[in-house]
Order: C-alpha cells, then sequence, then structure tokens
C-alpha cells in the first residue's frame, strides 16, 4: 500500500514539492553560510519525493544553534514551502482519492517550517 500511494503522491505533487525543496537546498548551498540549511533542505526533498513509510522524529542533541537556524530558515525559507504544502493540500482534500494525500502534506507543514533539528526515519 505504500508503494501505491508513493507512486500516487509521485506524480500528483511529489516531484514538485521536492523540486522546490531541491530549489532551496541549492540556493543556500551557493551561499557558503547557509550550507547547513541547503543540506536539510535536500533531505527534506528526499522525504518530499517519496514520503509513505518515512515520518519525522526531534533530534535529541539538536541545541540552541537549531533554534536560532531554525528562525533564519523560517523567515527566509520555511514559510514559502509550507505555503506549497497547504495549497497542494487542500487541492488534494478536494477529491476523495487525494485525501491521504493532502493529510500527508499537512504532516509536511511542520517539517517544512523548522527543519533543524529534526530527523527522518523509516517506519518499521
Amino acid at each position: 500500500m505504500r508503494t501505491l500511494l508513493n507512486i500516487i503522491w509521485l506524480v500528483l505533487c511529489g516531484f514538485w514539492m521536492a523540486v522546490g525543496y531541491l530549489l532551496a537546498g541549492v540556493i543556500c548551498c551557493v551561499l557558503i553560510v547557509t550550507i547547513p540549511f541547503g543540506l536539510a533542505s535536500f533531505r527534506i526533498a528526499h522525504y518530499a519525493f517519496w514520503p509513505f513509510g518515512r515520518t519525522v522524529v526531534e533530534r535529541r542533541d539538536a541545541g540552541a544553534a537549531s533554534c536560532v537556524g531554525n528562525v533564519v530558515w523560517f523567515v527566509f525559507a520555511g514559510w514559502w514551502l509550507a505555503l506549497g504544502h497547504v495549497f497542494t493540500g487542500i487541492a488534494l482534500c478536494v477529491t476523495i482519492v487525494g485525501i491521504p494525500l493532502g493529510i500527508a502534506n499537512f504532516k509536511m507543514i511542520p517539517v517544512s517550517l523548522v527543519p533543524l533539528g529534526k530527523e527522518i526515519v523509516e517506519i518499521a
């Protein structure tokens, strides 16, 4: 079932959401100081490309630097990406078949807003 949902996700919205994260990651990596944001963006792009069967958990070793970094990320890239998830989630929830995909989009909003200090893990 996960594979089927991931394939439908990929066709309807996963590819474009992953492209958005990849674009944010490339821009962050071009600016040398923001490379950690770019790496986080690439991790989320991989998650946005194929999300079912994975979840986001808090990292226990994240400190104050992650908090400060999340504020910077939110201002420059996070809210744009979260807005993409909101609009895509609403569009998917309009159809009956797309409701699970819309819910998955809404579940990605927190990690798109504050990605530092989070880890994406496989669900057993």
